[in-house]
């Protein structure tokens, strides 16, 4: 059995860039039981480095989510490890994994989750009060282009500004990772590139260690790596030598 984590344990530590942060050892995530056993999750192993852009590729049910979710601190997995830095995630009490979350990550999803009764810049506030080490809440909505929408509510703002809010909501903590869930799933083309700007700059700028996951295969060119999965494995995986701009990809 492995011990829970304290709370002091889940203490950022200086970490190298060729650092793993992320790393996952024969990862298993199943539901149900017997013959309605479904595998979401198939002995997964994987590294993810200090400071690198990964976009995870798959059709739906390949088990992105559940990896990032595991990741995030969400979920759990039926067997196998999950370790954050030096701290196995798989043994944390769920204290210790809502601090985890709490400081260190930045979720971004398909759906904003903005507080409707709130304006632009209450509800980037609203995440930098808890935070330990925040960033100016307008410096964070400057730095995905929304510094004149910061007394607007998320009703007049179109989906792409909305999105791009969740953003700046994610990163004004200066989140360790940054992990987004088809963050332009419902998005056109044109509004969805302002999006991925605004995380790569997340990426860029505050450093944070970036997975998105997607079924867009075009968004792949902006990432340092791409791992494609199917049937809850890694089944691929690519290098890009050159990580192409938001704004030059062709979907």
């Amino acid at each position: 059995m492995v011990e829970s984590a304290s709370p002091a344990s889940l203490v950022s530590q200086p970490v190298r860039p060729d650092d793993p942060v992320f790393v996952a050892r024969k990862l298993c995530r199943t539901y149900g039981s017997g013959a309605a056993t479904v595998f979401a999750l198939r002995d997964l192993d994987l590294d993810i480095m200090a400071g690198e852009f990964v976009v995870l590729l798959g059709p739906s049910g390949s088990g992105k989510s559940t990896l990032l979710n595991i990741l995030g601190g969400l979920d759990a997995p039926t067997s196998g490890t999950a370790r954050w830095r030096d701290h196995e995630l798989t043994g944390s009490s769920e204290a210790d994994l809502t601090r985890y979350r709490r400081e260190h990550v930045g979720f971004v999803f398909q759906f904003y989750n903005l507080i409707p009764s709130l304006t632009v810049l209450e509800n980037v506030q609203l995440v930098a009060e808890i935070a330990e080490n925040p960033m100016e809440p307008r410096d964070a909505l400057s730095l995905v282009g929304l510094e004149q929408r910061l007394d607007h509510f998320p009703s007049q703002l179109s989906g792409g500004e909305q999105q791009r809010v969740a953003v700046a909501r994610a990163i004004v903590k200066r989140p360790d990772a940054l992990l987004c869930d088809e963050p332009t799933g419902a998005l056109d083309v044109e509004t969805g590139k302002l999006v991925l700007q605004a995380i790569d700059r997340a990426n860029r700028d505050v450093g944070a260690t970036t997975v998105v996951i997607t079924h867009n295969s075009a968004i792949a060119g902006m990432a340092n790596r791409v791992l494609r999965l199917a049937g809850g494995r890694i089944v691929g995986e690519q290098v890009n030598q050159r990580r192409l701009p938001p704004g030059e990809l062709d979907w």
